[in-house]
């Protein structure tokens, strides 16, 4: 089958846990409970001077507190294995602009060895991939940040990320501007499918700027996920099982006669980009799955139709994916 795929892969790293102190509102909660409430009245009326504690017992109890207090907090903070904390270094700021919500968006491109350097690849092999009809086999390692509100040279509010790839794979990238430009589009692909925006391709790397903000920790993943996993025949099930049939409907050009062309029209409402779809054309079939799990269409011909002549095209503002066939003459 002809597949469209415009996916790439990226490491997002993980999210940092929060610790709260024990707070009033904690305190609140504890001393009104109906249960505390009875042990205080309870102990008021059996009051005794042999059960009062001496200030020094105090002391002493408020030592074995803070040290248990400790060693809970401390087990509670110990660090995950598989994950470690970086603080990277900052590289170059791409501007650009959200395409639906119009507002400035500023990409920091980041730097840190603790993030693994893709595999080597030279120029030519770059542009022979880019130019194949699977360029998505090249991976580049990258760690994807939250987003944060920041303000431009003009005080006006913007929106920045932070994208962390190896320190020697970001030189790399500053000397060549095919990579450059590479990575780049990697990047932006690899926001717009975590955080489900899209973002305009016409940007410009700021020439007096290397961040925007000011530079944050992340935690990443230091032990990565196998690179082929067996997907269970339940857990792709369930999958499918979320997604929904989209309305569709199929045109045949010319209408009187033999056919020419079969125009799948199919809508997709809640789909931001085309880098959310794979489409899978076969002889006599189309396949397609709207990700993250929102739609899946499965449907047949009548009529054989020729992949490799065929086309698709996804209208954001409609939300409208379609697909031309040629149909192959009987």
């Amino acid at each position: 089958m002809c597949s469209w795929n415009t996916g790439c892969w990226s490491n997002t790293g993980e999210h940092n846990l929060v610790y709260c102190n024990v707070g009033s509102c904690v305190q609140r909660n504890v001393l009104g409970c109906k249960k505390f409430a009875g042990l205080l009245a309870t102990s008021d009326m059996e009051t005794d001077s042999s059960l009062l504690v001496s200030e020094m017992d105090q002391l002493k109890q408020e030592e074995l507190y803070q040290q248990l207090l400790m060693q809970t907090i401390g087990g509670m903070q110990a660090p995950n294995p598989d994950s470690r904390v970086i603080r990277p270094e900052p590289g170059m700021c791409v501007k650009t602009v959200s395409l639906h919500e119009k507002q400035k968006v500023f990409v920091n491109i980041c730097q840190s060895p603790a993030v693994p350097p893709p595999p080597h690849i030279s120029n030519e092999e770059l542009l022979e991939l880019l130019q194949s009809d699977d360029p998505t086999a090249y991976r580049v390692p990258m760690s994807l940040g939250e987003p944060h509100t920041e303000l431009d040279n003009n005080s006006q509010g913007c929106i920045a990320y932070d994208v962390v790839i190896n320190n020697e794979f970001f030189q790399k990238c500053q000397k060549d501007p095919l990579f450059l430009q590479f990575v780049i589009a990697v990047s932006f692909e690899g926001l717009e499918n975590k955080y489900t925006l899209e973002l305009s391709r016409e940007w410009k790397v700021l020439k007096n700027r290397k961040f925007l903000g000011s530079i944050s920790e992340q935690n990443i993943r230091t032990k990565s996920k196998p690179a082929i996993q067996e997907i269970s025949k339940q857990d792709t099930q369930a999958a499918l099982a979320q997604a929904k049939r989209p309305e569709f409907c199929l045109l045949v050009e010319p209408p009187v006669g033999d056919p020419q062309y079969l125009i799948a029209e199919i809508q997709l409402p809640g789909v931001p980009s085309s880098r959310s779809l794979i489409l899978d054309l076969g002889e006599d079939r189309l396949v397609l799955n709207a990700r993250p799990s929102l739609f899946y269409l499965d449907c047949y011909f009548p009529f054989n139709i020729d992949p490799e002549t065929s086309v698709a095209q996804y209208n954001t503002k409609t939300q409208i994916l379609t697909v031309t066939m040629t149909v192959v003459p009987s």
